[in-house]
């Protein structure tokens, strides 16, 4: 590893942290073999009033593994996890690992669209869904390369094998031997694009270590550690704050399968958890929430907010409420996807804080890309260290545009101040957060072009307090054609996912264009900001 140049930020260095780790070479999973060695009767993941200690974990795993080699998987193929946050999750996580298959995860929200078109782009051989969605899985299995479906929840059926049955049934098996952890792929995540639909970034095993030791060694986590887990396990953040580095450190993680105020609240002071990541409108929620003030979080030695930006006042109320520290922070799925975290005894409102041990980040010049600009001057940021993807699956000139001469290219506009904090400003991408979820505009105009009614369309973000932003489309419709934005916002409904769907249509004339004939959204985001006030002023 190259020891960083000198950066203005390691004046702020959190104690006690270091700067540089030698990151151990090994396949992800033998973060959970390691534990299970250390911890084997310590409780790893909990949920609903069920347990799995470390060792039952790494046994249970062990027995998938050996079940889907039975079913055919082979070293390299994809298996993709379509579930709610479970422990059946978890363990098909770290079954698929040690089968030397390759995790790829899909949002349990997704319909049929979506959810083809990353079976197929992904090559998915398996899946393990519930119940309630193999009507979908079953529906799909003809147009995709899909071979195996494992049911999580229920028996086996015609076309379905059991989850339980292969747990039951199948020996524990030695993991997969002669795996890379530089070169073999763990997981291949997909992030909202700019252009299309989203595509999937190529994560190796030391990907995945390495970032899931940035961040427990980060905030020292430890096996006394219990953390709350909320954050969608399909999502990058969960896989590293949720499940990889609680494994690492030997940390409990109590798995909540869905947001609910006062339940959050109870079970962090029923459980005295220590640790809680989630989302800018999770605080919303929470500090707008009359409950915040009936329960003791005192057990919490800190939170932390991504995914998207949050209101200065918000992080002042949720610590004025609570007593607990809020820290800021920054990621991307491109990047396992922890780069930014904020020193705990010193945070700056507004910032991302500073990058984590290993990693470097530089503001470049928007054209080029070429030019290290100065503190205070605005440009792309950019990231290079050891988490960095290997690049998108089947997008070679989209990585050659992301990655170059070793540094990830974000898209991000940020500046950085003399201190060597980070403060994200906007986004070349354009891309929308809403509640932490990425949305690309182009998807969700796709689906608008399937109603025949609609000539033309684009659509934007719309700043919400709440969710950060809402995705509102811009609609031209064809001439003598009669539609209500209600009407549309229906159609739309039942295509996509419910994070994904539209909240507001305007009809317009014509949609705005360069004079290549590409949509000019930001004239379009800047007549929803200024139809929109008080929302953009809020968020």
């Amino acid at each position: 590893m190259t020891i960083l140049p000198d950066r203005p930020w390691f004046r702020f260095w959190p104690e006690g942290v270091p700067r540089h780790i030698d990151y151990p070479e090994l396949p992800l999973f033998e973060l959970l073999s390691n534990t299970a060695r250390k911890y084997p009767d310590n409780i790893a993941f909990g949920c609903q009033g069920r347990a799995l200690s470390f060792g039952e974990l790494d046994d249970q795993s062990s027995r998938l593994a050996t079940g889907l080699r039975q079913l055919g998987i082979k070293k390299g193929d994809r298996v993709m996890l379509f579930l709610p946050n479970c422990l059946e999750f978890v363990i098909g996580y770290y079954g698929i690992l040690k089968a030397g298959a390759t995790v790829t995860t899909a949002s349990w929200l997704y319909r049929g669209k979506e959810l083809k078109h990353q079976l197929n782009d992904c090559q998915v051989a398996a899946i393990i869904a519930g119940l309630d969605s193999y009507p979908l899985v079953r529906e799909l299995r003809s147009e995709t390369g899909l071979k195996v479906v494992i049911l999580a929840d229920a028996a086996g059926t015609d076309g379905a094998v059991s989850l339980g049955e292969i747990l039951a049934g199948c020996p524990a098996s030695q993991p997969e031997p002669g795996l890379k952890p530089g070169e073999d792929l763990a997981a291949i995540t997909y992030t909202g694009g700019t252009t299309g639909l989203p595509k999937g970034a190529m994560l190796t095993h030391y990907n995945l270590a390495v970032n899931a030791i940035q961040n427990a060694s980060w905030f020292k986590w430890s096996s006394r550690d219990i953390v709350i887990g909320l954050l969608s396990f399909s999502h990058a953040w969960a896989g590293c704050a949720c499940i990889n580095s609680p494994v690492y450190s030997g940390a409990r993680v109590i798995i909540l399968p869905g947001f609910d105020a006062e339940g959050l609240l109870g079970t962090i002071e029923k459980e005295r958890a220590t640790v809680l990541y989630g989302a800018a409108s999770m605080y919303i929620m929470l500090v707008n929430s009359p409950a915040i003030t009936r329960y003791d979080l005192s057990s919490l030695r800190y939170v932390k907010t991504g995914a998207m930006p949050i209101a200065p006042e918000i992080k002042q109320r949720w610590e004025q409420l609570t007593g607990v520290k809020m820290v800021l922070g920054y990621g991307l799925t491109e990047a396992g996807p922890e780069t930014h975290n904020s020193p705990p005894r010193r945070v700056k409102p507004g910032s991302i804080g500073i990058p984590i041990m290993d990693t470097d980040a530089r503001i470049v010049d928007e054209d080029a890309g070429e030019t290290e600009l100065p503190p205070g001057k605005v440009g792309e940021l950019a990231i290079r260290g050891p988490q960095v993807m290997k690049g998108y699956l089947g997008r070679p000139e989209e990585t050659s545009q992301t990655l170059r001469n070793g540094w990830l290219y974000t898209g991000d506009l940020a500046v950085m101040d003399e201190e060597g904090y980070f403060r994200i400003v906007g986004r070349k991408k354009e891309t929308i957060k809403y509640k932490g979820y990425t949305i690309a505009p182009a998807e969700i105009e796709a689906v608008l072009y399937e109603h025949p009614a609609v000539r033309e369309c684009a659509v934007v973000g719309r700043p919400d307090a709440l969710a950060g932003e809402v995705p509102k489309a811009y609609v031209v419709l064809k001439e003598g054609c009669v539609l209500t934005g209600g009407e549309l916002v229906k159609f739309c409904e039942q295509r996509v996912a419910p994070y994904k769907k539209i909240r507001e249509v305007e009809f317009i004339s014509e949609i705005p264009k360069t004079p290549v004939g590409k949509v000019l959204r930001r004239v379009l985001r800047d007549r929803t900001c200024a139809a929109n006030p008080d929302e953009l002023k809020s968020s």
